[in-house]
């Protein structure tokens, strides 16, 4: 692992980069959902499932065709939120690319399940550095590196649709891998022999109903999960391959998935950093 090449302090710098162009607050916040509709936003439905989770067809629903009304505000408390009811795999993306970034969101789960989730962890996820065509995961998500959402497992790594991170961990069994910062670097990825997962350690979940904060932080090719102020995990070397060749992935869009679950998001915000917090790489 590349540990000196990583960047020990942080500092929050003027929007600069075209990707931030709308207008900022005083700490350098912009906000991603503004409260009143997904402007900014595509959606994507994938197509349909049975109960079991096997397509019924190949064709999508598509792009910004949301019959089952799948991504909608609704309001909490007297506050606007996005709700996610998780009906169709799928979900909401960026308009505009982003990197070296902090985001920050609140979410939390909803009641409903649907499908091969029916009655199981309430799923969801955020994905970042999400680059080409819609639909590159089972019809459902573009390729990516995924901030795992589930319950119980918020802060975990998956690579989707050909990504790749390097992540220090301790092999627990042939499949299970937990990030542990002294343990051996592994390679995860959909066809590496570790896998795409990594565990995240630890735990900082509130229970269901209440909301979580999330908070993302990337810059270069190192990114840290983080949830409710506690570091899940810190992920190195985001790249990712096309036909054996490898090449960085360290810009994308995000997306917020539907995967199965009601869950409800709010306060997405993002701002430019120029390094990771030094707290967060020890």
């Amino acid at each position: 692992m590349r540990r000196d090449k990583l960047i020990i302090a942080i500092l929050v710098v003027p929007i600069a980069v075209s990707s931030f162009t709308a207008s900022v607050d005083r700490e350098g916040w912009k906000y991603l959902f503004n409260g009143k509709d997904l402007h900014g936003w595509d959606t994507w439905i994938g197509p349909p499932l049975d109960d079991a989770g096997k397509k019924l067809s190949e064709t999508p629903v598509g792009l910004n065709n949301d019959p089952n009304h799948v991504f909608t505000i609704v309001k909490d408390q007297g506050e606007n939120v996005i709700r996610v009811s998780g009906e169709n795999w799928g979900g909401i993306s960026t308009k505009k690319e982003y990197q070296d970034f902090h985001l920050q969101l609140l979410f939390k789960w909803g009641s409903l399940t649907w499908g091969q989730k029916k009655n199981k962890k309430r799923d969801s996820g955020l994905l970042y550095f999400a680059v080409g065509p819609h639909g590159a995961d089972y019809g459902a998500w573009m390729r990516s590196q995924e901030f795992q959402i589930q319950e119980g497992d918020c802060g975990d790594y998956w690579g989707v649709a050909g990504a790749i991170e390097d992540v220090p961990a301790i092999k627990k069994s042939d499949s299970e891998y937990v990030y542990n910062p002294a343990g051996q670097i592994y390679n995860f990825s959909a066809t590496s022999k570790t896998g795409r997962h990594c565990i995240k350690r630890g735990d900082a979940e509130k229970p269901s109903g209440e909301w979580n904060v999330l908070d993302l932080y990337c810059h270069g090719d190192t990114s840290v999960h983080v949830i409710n102020g506690k570091v899940m995990m810190v992920l190195y070397h985001s790249q990712q391959s096309d036909n054996g060749k490898m090449s960085p992935l360290n810009r994308g869009k995000l997306q917020i998935q539907s995967e199965g679950a009601e869950v409800f998001y709010k306060q997405i915000r993002i701002r430019s950093v120029n390094a990771i917090p030094a707290e967060f790489l020890k």
